[in-house]
């Protein structure tokens, strides 16, 4: 879900434009960068099931996708927006952090501790959308193509009374932003 979590942060931009899109797309992977490094170290874990396709992966990622990691990363996170920009910046990008947790429950299998560690042992959480791959497509390409309309939408609005060359500039930010984000899709979706 890649692509999907980046479509999400073309969303917010086109609403925020005074956070940073770097900042955006990298809040919205800060639990997979997280994840890493503790896959590097085998701390965390990836089993590949079936041909190893497009969401056919368990996760062992109790630290880094737990929500209690989750929550933690968010909060980091927003506090550092808080330091660098403002409060407003900070709650969007903690949110944002937070959303690629909303988002992984919705197509990972049961694999997602509550607590760090899957401390107590308690229930993996999960909604299994990836085991229908059409389905979890389908919601990933919507999230990037809502990312990318509105990303479009937005610079276009914000570059009013542009003349000559520089008019072009918008189409091109908006229409290579879109072309990112479907590349990003086609990527995740073939396991490119």
């Amino acid at each position: 879900m890649f692509a999907g979590h980046f479509g999400l942060a073309a969303a917010v931009k086109a609403m925020e434009p005074k956070v940073p899109l770097w900042a955006l797309m990298v809040s919205t992977q800060l639990l997979d960068i997280a994840f890493v490094p503790l896959l590097l170290t085998g701390v965390e874990s990836m089993e590949t099931i079936g041909d190893g396709g497009y969401g056919e992966a368990i996760i062992h990622a109790d630290y880094s996708h737990s929500l209690v990691g989750a929550l933690f990363l968010s909060v980091i996170a927003g506090l550092i927006a808080w330091r660098v920009w403002n409060r407003r910046s900070a709650v969007i990008i903690g949110s944002l952090t937070f959303s690629h947790w909303l988002l992984d429950l919705l197509v990972h299998r049961s694999d997602m501790a509550i607590l760090t560690g899957n401390y107590g042992d308690l229930p993996l959480l999960g909604f299994r959308l990836w085991e229908l791959p059409t389905v979890t497509a389908i919601v990933e390409i919507a999230l990037v193509l809502v990312g990318a309309v509105l990303y479009f939408r937005s610079v276009m609005a914000r570059s009013g009374g542009l003349n000559g060359v520089k008019r072009y500039q918008p189409y091109l930010a908006g229409s290579l932003m879109a072309l990112l984000l479907i590349l990003s899709f086609v990527s995740d979706y073939f396991s490119i």
